[in-house]
């Protein structure tokens, strides 16, 4: 491919847009901001298409707490029609910041934590990325603890009631203990082994999880002689003031499930082989897979209530009333790579690349992924899942509204002010551009924080007070992703904006534009 050499400062533009270091100005040198995981991928190496990005996609929603969102929201006094539409309103609105920050990824060749610099300061950067590094690892528990369950329900039905009526430690059997360190085990072993065995891993998974889940479609029309009654009960909340008063909030909650990977996707297009690659494959990815799984869900769960009587929304106890053992091991096997293929790619790559930006020099993309490892063995993720209230508005609105502020910082930032310009070498060189004060970028830092006080400070109910942490802001509590957004994007600019306040590198003069 020919390629356009641009402005000095070590880089080189290909007629694609894509841009590298140039080899002929050397390596970046050793420093407390370099290793060779966070180095820029060399545009040879960046080689996904289309039908990569889309395996991604289909691989991490196609598992259980995906299927349970709408059982969420049927519990919140929604019908099935709502609970999907919802879901799918929600997937469209998080893919633009999604593909807005993978577009540098894909450009650039860098991770999550490197572009954050940009923005936040060499130094700064390490803020919002340990916030999602965080987020991730509670994550990783969550989905660690669900395969553990997995293996140890079906394995019971396999192996008799021994297994399931073992002796208890810490008020669970130790073969569930056992099960949930196996499937640690196995996640760990696969992510050792770098980020091209996760491609190949979720290029096989995603179309044997499809396959999966339509088995269970049809194993469930079957027994129940159609789809269920499910589809026949009326809203609790009509289409009135009541529907909406629920539906802002779930849909806050419903994009903050993804509103993690909207800041850290860069982590997987940076290896992209085309601008056009990465968006038709998250546009086609997302929002179908998620509004089609939601669908499957509501109706297996419907023919699930029309068998037993009432209805089933967790697919592993779905899987467990089966009879055949043949159907059992398949159902076995789908749930564990439906499971380790989300929770590699969306939970474990993120804070590896976090945690090695963090300390350079120690920890490497292997290491950090070890870590997240440890940190998800030392959580408590069952408690977050076991109510709906608490999943949907605690959890998942809170995340949603703090990492939402990280998203609208860096959106204007990169789209706003720079025009998609970064001088790529400088983001790591300490005293460089994105060296601000000491390293830190005030303005980024001090918009995420007001964003972030804006968005959650008027957190209320389940472990919050009922009128709000802070009850002036209460009512903006249920709109949180949209609000940090708005916020945080909104301030950083207005604080650019003062005499002085332009970040270095937004003139443009010694970049190329694409």
């Amino acid at each position: 491919m020919a390629e356009t050499a641009i402005g000095g400062g070590g880089q080189r533009q290909h007629p694609d847009g894509r841009v590298e270091l140039d080899p002929a100005a050397g390596r970046l040198p050793a420093n407390g901001f370099t290793n060779d995981d966070l180095r820029p991928v060399p545009v040879e190496r960046r080689t996904w298409t289309t039908y990569n990005f889309l395996a991604l996609w289909v691989g991490m929603a196609h598992n259980i707490p995906s299927w349970t969102l709408a059982s969420g929201l049927v519990a919140l006094g929604m019908d099935w029609k709502q609970a999907v539409l919802t879901i799918a309103v929600a997937n469209l609105v998080v893919l633009v910041p999604m593909l807005l920050n993978g577009h540098v990824g894909t450009k650039y060749g860098i991770p999550f934590p490197v572009f954050a610099r940009a923005a936040f300061g060499l130094r700064g950067a390490n803020l919002p990325a340990l916030l999602r590094a965080a987020v991730a690892c509670a994550w990783f528990g969550i989905q660690t603890w669900i395969g553990g369950e997995g293996i140890f329900l079906l394995a019971g039905k396999l192996l008799g009631s021994s297994w399931s009526t073992a002796a208890q430690f810490g008020g669970y059997p130790w073969t569930q203990w056992l099960s949930f360190l196996l499937f640690w085990l196995l996640e760990m072993a696969i992510i050792a082994r770098g980020m091209d065995t996760l491609r190949r891993f979720e290029n096989w998974a995603a179309p044997f999880v499809i396959v999966g889940a339509l088995a269970l479609l049809v194993w469930m029309t079957v027994k129940a002689g159609g789809f269920g009654p499910l589809l026949d009960q009326p809203s609790q909340l009509g289409w009135g003031r009541e529907f909406w008063k629920v539906f802002f909030p779930a849909l806050m909650g419903m994009i903050g499930f993804w509103s993690t990977l909207a800041l850290n996707i860069p982590d997987f297009t940076r290896f992209g082989g085309s601008q056009r690659a990465q968006i038709r494959g998250q546009a086609l990815g997302l929002p179908t897979t998620m509004t089609l799984f939601a669908l499957l869900s509501v109706l297996v769960t419907s023919g699930s209530q029309a068998v037993y009587g009432e209805p089933v929304w967790d697919p592993i106890e779905l899987a467990a009333k089966m009879e055949n053992p043949a159907g059992l091991l398949f159902a076995l096997l789908t749930v564990l790579v439906a499971t380790l293929s989300v929770n590699i790619a969306a939970n474990v790559v993120s804070p590896a690349y976090d945690l090695a930006n963090l300390l350079p020099r120690l920890i490497d993309f292997r290491t950090g992924a070890l870590i997240t490892g440890v940190v998800g063995i030392a959580i408590f993720p069952w408690k977050l899942i076991s109510d709906p209230h608490v999943y949907i508005f605690t959890w998942l609105g809170v995340v949603g509204g703090m990492l939402g502020t990280v998203a609208g910082v860096l959106i204007a930032d990169y789209w706003v002010l720079r025009g998609t310009r970064l001088r790529l070498a400088e983001l790591y060189r300490p005293g460089g551009a994105y060296w601000y004060a000491g390293g830190w970028n005030w303005r980024g830092v001090l918009a995420l924080l007001v964003g972030a006080v804006l968005a959650v400070g008027g957190s209320h109910g389940g472990p919050f007070p009922a009128d709000g942490l802070l009850p002036a802001l209460e009512p903006l509590a249920d709109y949180g992703w949209a609000v940090g957004f708005a916020a945080a994007f909104g301030l950083y600019l207005l604080l650019c904006a003062l005499p002085g306040g332009r970040p270095a590198g937004t003139d443009g003069a010694e970049e190329g534009r694409r």
